[in-house]
């Protein structure tokens, strides 16, 4: 049976992204980077601040950052996401830095953004450009005051808009995706395209 890793590294939403990723395969709570390493896919999970999550990985940043960029199937939900990146605004720390570039502030009067926004599919298609096959899922469940910046878009596969700032919301880079909504919380589509997203990326290993 395919195993799924959901690292904790001390922040919340574990239990939620086990739920929803169970049809996927066996799912585990792990806090051994070693032992999430053995499994068929890891899943950083998002709900937190990047500092407290940088603190706990960087012990295994350089460990965690090879297994990614040779293949082993990941997903990064929000914090999870961001944590994929070099740095943060929010708070001191490294992160695993698959995906060259930063974490920013959203620039919008209301922050958190909390609720319901539209997911904007990059239409370029380009052969260097990332993609998923998956069926893409329109609007999704959103709560972040922080978004990703990476150095270089050729990794983002979708966009979002919070106040007039566009932001990436979903991005990928070898056999790794980062979402920056909740899609366990964005009703039955939301966990059909995660679910989705999983059975992509282990038949891509």
């Amino acid at each position: 049976m395919t195993t799924i890793a959901l690292l904790d590294y001390g922040t919340g939403n574990l239990h939620s992204l086990a739920k929803a990723m169970a049809r996927v395969g066996e799912v585990r709570i792990a806090d051994d980077v070693s032992d999430a390493l053995c499994a068929d896919m890891l899943v950083l999970p998002g709900v937190g601040a990047f500092g407290q999550a940088a603190s706990e990985t960087a012990p295994f940043r350089g460990e965690i950052r090879s297994a990614l960029a040779e293949g082993l199937p990941c997903i990064g939900v929000c914090l999870g996401m961001q944590l994929l990146l070099d740095s943060s605004e929010e708070s001191a720390g490294e992160g695993i830095g698959l995906i060259g570039g930063s974490v920013r502030r959203i620039s919008a009067k209301r922050l958190p953004q909390m609720g319901w926004n539209s997911v904007d599919w990059d239409s370029v298609a380009r052969p260097s450009r990332a993609s998923l096959r998956v069926p893409r899922l329109e609007v999704a469940y959103f709560a972040n005051s922080f978004v990703a910046s990476p150095s270089d878009e050729s990794s983002v596969v979708a966009w979002a808009t919070h106040e007039g700032d566009r932001f990436p919301s979903v991005v990928r880079t070898a056999n790794t995706v980062g979402i920056q909504f909740h899609p366990e919380k964005s009703s039955r589509a939301g966990v059909d395209f995660l679910c989705g997203v999983a059975e992509e990326l282990l038949a891509c290993r």
